[in-house]
């Protein structure tokens, strides 16, 4: 083995949204064989999101093809320009055409938040608007399985200097996801910055188009993506997701005094309760308030907020998700009340 048998290994490897392999890109540097190892550095020309799993792939190809090395890659970015903020100007250009944008939120994880999102845009689709849908939850991506794209790859076009994601249709709606470029069982371990990075990569630079409302499936809880999301996208306003759990209501206080906070300072459209009762499919008139009953309707009154929806839980609900056919594209009780919460989400976003 040689340097020239792993340059050819390398050569193989595209980076998906150049469209070249990562050679060509002169992303390899200081190429050498010491001893067992192999050692080179990996350059990127700016913060990119895809560089874990261009570095994972690179990685599983240097294995296979040599079985006695091991890979030692250091990721570098050097930027060759002065380091643009990416922010406004990005907003100006790729949401130009986008009419309302809309946070997803909710205090804590396990309340269902994505199901909400997803099932809210396709019950928005449904109903005549242009709605696209960015997963930011770039830890835990649900949107592919949710929508049943998973194995779609987003094509990417070059449009005024610039490399543009084209989102994935389904149901009406445009998603993106960081879960299109990640393999379903890796790990997405990034610091707070890179995750922000990937993050705005997956609203700015995107090939929206015009919509009418494009929805962002925030993460759970309230931090650095959270921060940097409403400073450097602008926000119409935002939708809060829970339970009528009692220790999932103790955290929608904390995301509304997140929204209400000076230095962010963005409406709320109102409080969504999940998982409101259980309505068995043999006994479509029975409720049976397993969680409690309208915890969330007593908070919204508590912060002077609309209570938009109240969602029930059926076996369908969970089903369809697990099976990428949102319930609101459906028949029955369920979908019927995401279609009311899309109403409420209209009327209460032409308030603002």
């Amino acid at each position: 083995m040689d340097i020239k048998d792993i340059e050819k290994v390398l050569s193989e490897i595209i980076h998906p949204a150049r469209e070249r392999d990562i050679l060509s890109l002169d992303m390899v540097e200081d190429l050498k064989i010491d001893g067992n190892n192999i050692r080179f550095k990996l350059v990127f020309p700016s913060p990119d999101a895809l560089s874990s799993s261009i570095k994972a792939e690179i990685e599983k190809a240097l294995t296979a093809a040599f079985p006695d090395y091991r890979p030692r890659i250091v990721e570098l970015v050097r930027e060759t320009k002065a380091k643009k903020r990416i922010g406004l100007d990005l907003d100006e250009k790729q949401l130009e055409y986008v009419g309302k944008i809309i946070a997803v939120a909710s205090g804590k994880g396990g309340v269902g938040k994505s199901t909400v999102a997803v099932n809210l845009a396709v019950a928005l689709a449904a109903k005549g608007y242009k709605v696209g849908l960015a997963d930011a939850d770039v830890y835990g991506p649900s949107v592919p399985k949710m929508t049943g794209t998973e194995e779609y790859m987003p094509d990417v076009v070059r449009e005024d200097d610039m490399d543009l994601i084209v989102p994935v249709e389904r149901y009406g709606v445009k998603w993106m996801s960081i879960g299109y470029f990640a393999r379903p069982d890796q790990a997405l371990i990034w610091r707070g910055p890179m995750a922000c990075n990937a993050l705005k990569q997956m609203i700015l630079q995107v090939k929206w188009g015009e919509l009418d409302y494009l929805l962002i499936d925030l993460p759970p809880g309230t931090g650095d993506i959270h921060i940097s999301l409403v400073h450097d996208i602008p926000l119409s306003g935002a939708v809060v997701v829970s339970t009528p759990q009692a220790v999932a209501l103790a955290d929608v206080e904390k995301g509304v005094n997140m929204f209400r906070n000076k230095d962010i300072n963005k409406p709320i459209l109102g409080l969504v309760e999940n998982m409101a009762w259980f309505t068995p499919a043999e006994l479509p008139e029975n409720r049976y308030y397993i969680f409690g009953k309208e915890g969330c309707k007593a908070m919204a009154e508590k912060f002077g907020l609309p209570l938009l929806a109240q969602i029930p839980i059926v076996q369908s609900i969970r089903e369809s998700g697990d099976e990428g056919h949102p319930s609101a594209d459906m028949e029955g009780p369920v979908a019927e009340a995401f279609s009311q919460l899309a109403d409420a989400v209209v009327r209460e976003s032409s308030k603002i």
